[in-house]
């Protein structure tokens, strides 16, 4: 059967804030050419960093007019000459595009692609791109994390939280979790081994003495412009932070960083080498094979509610689960 020739998609016409992601109805449909694949989209991610690129504060600033989205699930359509490695009708994650994810179809580069198992919802595959790539990325490639550390993982119920609950406990670390009430059993469920009510004044020292007094070796923070300060004074000797969101300034005292010779690390996805992500892409895989990677969906948005869907990432302290497009 053929398909209809025109797609409905989220188009940007000017940086701003959320109400400036428009719904198209009749954009034409993209071709791919050589090493691209015309992806049917079925979910899509929904990120912290696609609306600061939308208001026009990231680093990176795509051309207007431009639809947002890298993190897409769906079935292939149809392929460029030169693609060999995927046919019409299977069932693929990406995590990245080159046309945009907010959208009925998508075109990315097929060395950006990836097949998704049966036993993986299209929703479920839409939640690893971005979650679980940056996990391991910051526990492995940045934090050069080793089994038998102790990892703390802040915002442990949110997107890349349960992703980085689920890959630490699978390779051997303690993994401490911090939420908010409602979330603190999601980390329990998806690999945390203690989990720490971050509502709570006193939740650094409850910290603090569930590690016998040596601190943490790793922390994967979410919110370093609330928490560094504090990071800082948890570590162990040879401690890490390993910086994963940020929504604004604030103040340490580096003096923190030197009695234990701690480290302050980003993390940037857009960094990753293509070595890089086949290591990753290797290690999900082996997840996906034994089970343990289970994304976790949090709240669900046709396009239609794309604005609202923006504002409720940066908003809604808490999170539970991916939040995600289901197209």
């Amino acid at each position: 059967a053929s398909i209809s020739r025109v797609m409905r998609a989220i188009r940007v016409f000017e940086f701003g804030k959320a109400d400036v992601l428009k719904l198209c109805t009749d954009l034409p449909l993209p071709s791919p050419v050589e090493n691209q694949v015309l992806i049917r989209v079925h979910a899509c991610g929904i990120n912290p960093v696609e609306t600061y690129i939308r208001a026009g504060t990231y680093a990176r600033k795509p051309t207007l007019p431009y639809t947002p989205g890298t993190d897409v699930a769906g079935v292939i359509e149809s392929v460029g000459n030169d693609v060999t490695s995927f046919k019409r009708g299977d069932r693929v994650f990406a995590t990245s595009t080159i046309t945009g994810g907010y959208a009925e179809y998508t075109i990315a580069s097929a060395d950006t692609v990836y097949p998704l198992p049966d036993v993986l919802s299209f929703k479920q595959g839409a939640a690893i791109a971005v979650p679980y790539f940056t996990a391991y990325r910051a526990l492995f490639s940045k934090a050069n994390g080793r089994p038998g550390e102790v990892v703390l993982v802040h915002g442990a119920s949110g997107g890349v939280g349960i992703a980085a609950c689920q890959i630490a406990r699978a390779y051997g670390f303690q993994v401490f979790g911090t939420a908010t009430p409602e979330g603190l059993n999601y980390a329990l469920k998806n690999g945390a081994h203690k989990v720490f009510n971050h509502k709570e004044k006193d939740y650094i020292d409850k910290i603090q003495d569930a590690t016998g007094g040596r601190g943490v070796n790793i922390i994967l923070e979410m919110l370093s412009n609330v928490n560094l300060s504090y990071d800082l004074k948890l570590l162990s000797a040879g401690g890490r932070v390993i910086i994963i969101g940020c929504r604004g300034p604030i103040e340490i005292n580096p003096r923190d960083t030197m009695a234990k010779e701690t480290s302050i690390i980003g993390v940037s996805l857009f960094s990753a080498t293509k070595e890089d992500r086949m290591e990753t892409a290797a290690a999900l895989f082996g997840g996906m094979e034994a089970g343990w990677l289970k994304p976790l969906i949090g709240p669900e948005y046709p396009l239609e509610k794309a604005s609202q869907a923006h504002e409720d990432i940066i908003q809604n302290s808490g999170a539970t689960g991916k939040m995600v497009f289901v197209i």
